[in-house]
């Protein structure tokens, strides 16, 4: 018994020891697989703190510096797939979805570069904290917000840029405060660069609410250029102003005296002073020497700078609070006026739900007067917001924690209100820095977009509505929101737009099983739609016009039969058989919908749920998922389907393969059937000019197919091998492949060289070809009016 006893003791010793030991790797495991982890940074990592971890993990271990490692180039291959799925907005929220799994048509991370490019070129100014390096994300908020923003587009492969940078950071230093400085790394942000006409590096621009002017600098790029080109910008209207003896303006004004004794405030200085304190402060200055009288009033005998409120006199010092300032630095006079400055007003409880419902409101929710909110910069906001007619104002929770209860306020933010009183607003959830409190305020009060909770989440409501499950602590869902409050404007009227704090209210998203976030879900009744497409507005609208009018038809076994079986002769099928917990099918819905639309009306487009039908989905061989078929149309010697085996599920990928199968309506054309259908022939003619051997040329042609179908009844399709007729091409001054050229019928025998239609789309040459249709038709009727005039 006793040897029993040890026995099973060491049994049970034996299955601990085994269930640590799998314990273990399943840790190692999921640490290796989690890319957060992987580079030390948490899920709500800026995108600039992604970069700044990567770079540490890069100069430690690339394989330059690793060369006695064998595992050192999987270990880099690592790290380099994190950063750049996490660097991108998109990929990091499937990540976070649906992990790896997700990814899976996704291939970043293969290719790395030098340890000297990581040491010298990445990440340029993302240790600098006077210059806000602007992702795609931020740029639109930061350059609209009403603020004077300096931007620099660079590459981080441009020397020139390199050269830039030391000055780039010693004016930033010295300009903190006056204007934002800001870097954009056109590697990373290739498409923001390219939509902004960014073709060089480096290039400076000055925005205010949009793009304002261009700075070409030299090779050399010295300090005092870049700080006279901002003088010859002046702060975009704002010089320096010649001081009249009224201040009925009711702006305050600060002066800088100038007499023989003391030191006087530089011009520079007091440049700068005009951009800090724009639209709070007017800065000016006075000679004592011209105007002695004003200045022995005030009892000035040396140079000062003082600052007047509004309603001072310069005949009294006393009068008005006058405040004179004894220091010579910007940055210390600005900091002493902004003080002096008042501090926004605070709405009481009893007031406030009227004044809520007739005015836009801006309010900062506060905890007790002790409660620091906001700092001085936000002074700026009334200024800034004036011109949509928001008023900024402070609400003390303490005072009435029923009202904050109410609007789900539960710790310092601020809130938009829109002038509807306390039910139509929403929380801000951005950075606390102005400019994109400016851009939030400015979105927010003219899109239709509210914070929601369990008081007024949409419970079976007759309207529906769109509802984004959040975190504010996610970036890809702080980049969400302004992309929501764009799609509200476009949708309003039609569908409601919610946004719910899951950290708030985790019961309410638990219940409607939120895993992650964002997600992104529309409630119509009795039916639940999640959304799975890119951060974008654009696709949001598509998303939705999807559900109103659905490209995909959902098969079941029996429709299946039905429609794609037993289809008619002519026509196409596609069909996804999918299964909804599988992620690259997750991944491949959003471009299967897409797809869809541009084949509308060319190729019938389906998708099997093979999680519901099973059995179905066994019976038609469907080993893995997406499996995607296309069903050609029926003849003696079609095969039953094709199966999709391309790299790319992309839309644009799938429909040009689609294509390919649909049969051709242009007629092949050769050099005699060309003079006598073409030059010769009294019908208008479209003709493809291309060679069999060109990648282009093979992309296109399922586009000049369409083209065809189109056009069928109007203009005639035609195409020319230039391979095997050389000759012909030739003679058309055909230079490149594809060309296409339009051949119009005008009553005699036609030019050979044609008209150049510049474009490879088909929508695009179609419409060209109806206006120059027009334009014939126009011409020929002018022409019949001036036969009849003449009889």
């Amino acid at each position: 018994m006793e040897f029993l006893l040890a026995q099973g003791d060491y049994i049970r010793y034996f299955k601990r020891s085994l269930l640590v030991v799998l314990v273990c790797l399943i840790v190692l495991v999921c640490t290796d697989r989690d890319y957060y982890s992987l580079l030390g940074v948490s899920k709500e990592a800026s995108s600039r703190e992604i970069r700044q971890a990567f770079k540490k993990l890069a100069l430690k271990l690339h394989p330059d510096k690793n060369q006695n490692d064998p595992n050192a180039h999987e270990n880099f291959l690592k790290i380099n797939r994190a950063y750049e799925v996490l660097k991108d907005e998109d990929l990091r929220k499937k990540y976070d979805k649906y992990g790896e799994k997700g990814l899976e048509d996704q291939q970043q991370g293969g290719r790395y570069e030098s340890w000297n490019f990581y040491r010298y070129d990445f990440g340029i100014y993302d240790d600098d904290p006077e210059i806000i390096t602007l992702d795609r994300g931020e740029f639109d908020a930061a350059v609209s917000s009403g603020e004077l923003w300096f931007v620099n587009f660079y590459s981080p492969r441009c020397s020139h840029c390199h050269e830039l940078a030391p000055t780039w950071r010693e004016f930033a230093k010295e300009m903190d405060g006056v204007i934002r400085i800001g870097a954009v790394n056109c590697g990373d942000n290739r498409m923001l660069c390219r939509i902004k006409g960014i073709n060089s590096y480096p290039s400076l621009y000055v925005f205010k609410t949009g793009m304002v002017s261009a700075v070409h600098l030299n090779n050399r790029y010295p300090l005092y250029k870049v700080q006279k080109l901002m003088q010859v910008v002046s702060f975009l209207g704002n010089f320096v102003n010649a001081i009249e003896t009224s201040f009925a303006s009711g702006v305050g004004w600060l002066i800088t005296f100038c007499a023989e004794r003391g030191d006087c405030l530089s011009y520079q200085t007091r440049l700068k002073l005009a951009g800090m304190l724009e639209g709070l402060v007017n800065v000016g200055w006075m000679d004592c020497g011209t105007q002695g009288e004003l200045c022995d009033n005030l009892d000035i005998s040396s140079s000062t700078t003082a600052y007047f409120p509004p309603g001072a006199t310069l005949n009294n010092k006393e009068k008005g609070g006058v405040l004179f300032l004894n220091s010579l630095d910007a940055r210390e006079i600005y900091q002493e006026v902004m003080q002096h400055l008042p501090d926004f007003e605070i709405i009481s409880a009893a007031s406030l739900e009227d004044r809520l419902a007739h005015h836009r409101w801006l309010l900062f929710f506060q905890f007790g007067e002790g409660d620091k909110s906001s700092v001085q910069e936000f002074k700026k906001l009334n200024f800034l917001l004036k011109d949509e007619h928001i008023q900024v104002g402070k609400f003390d929770c303490l005072s009435s924690p029923t009202i904050c209860n109410k609007l789900y306020v539960y710790q310092p933010c601020l809130a938009v209100f829109k002038g509807k009183g306390t039910e139509d607003y929403e929380i801000h959830h951005g950075k606390k820095i102005l400019y994109d409190i400016i851009a939030f305020a400015k979105e927010s009060v003219n899109s239709h977009v509210i914070t929601l909770g369990p008081q007024n989440f949409p419970d079976r409501e007759k309207e529906p509505w769109l509802v984004d499950f959040f975190a504010p602590w996610c970036p890809p869902c702080r980049a969400l929101l302004p992309e929501l409050r764009k799609a509200s404007k476009h949708l309003y009227g039609q569908l409601k737009f919610g946004t719910l704090d899951c950290t708030v209210h985790e019961g309410l998203c638990n219940m409607h099983n939120i895993r992650a976030y964002p997600t992104t879900v529309v409630f119509n009744q009795s039916d639940v739609h999640e959304y799975e497409g890119h951060h974008s507005a654009e696709q949001i609208l598509e998303f939705i016009e999807d559900l109103r009018n659905p490209s995909v038809v959902s098969l079941t076994p029996e429709t299946f039969v039905e429609l794609v079986k037993r289809r008619k002769r002519e026509e196409i099928w596609m069909v996804d058989f999918y299964a909804p917990w599988c992620g690259p099918c997750q991944a491949l819905m959003p471009e299967w919908k897409k797809m869809a639309r541009m084949l509308n009306g060319l190729i019938s487009v389906g998708s099997v749920d093979c999680q519901k039908y099973y059995s179905f989905c066994q019976q038609e061989s469907i080993r893995g998922y997406p499996e995607i078929r296309l069903f050609p149309q029926k003849s003696n010697t079609a095969q039953q389907y094709y199966s999709y085996n391309g790299w790319h599920r992309d839309s644009y990928s799938l429909r040009g393969w689609a294509l390919g199968y649909l049969p051709q309506v242009s007629v092949d054309l050769t050099p005699q059937s060309f003079i006598e259908k073409v030059l010769n022939g009294k019908d208008h003619w479209v003709i493809d000019f291309y060679a069999p051997w060109c990648g282009p040329c093979q992309n296109f042609a399922p586009e000049f197919e369409i083209l065809a179908r189109t056009m069928k009844g109007k203009v005639k399709a035609g195409k020319v091998d230039c391979q095997a007729y050389a000759q012909t091409c030739q003679t058309a001054d055909i230079r490149a492949y594809p060309t296409v050229k339009f051949y119009p019928y005008q009553g005699t025998k036609k030019n050979v060289l044609g008209e150049h239609m510049d474009s490879r789309d088909a929508k695009g040459i179609a419409d060209l070809l109806n206006e120059k249709l027009e334009a014939i038709q126009n011409k020929g009727k002018r022409k019949k009016s001036r036969n009849k005039d003449e009889l």
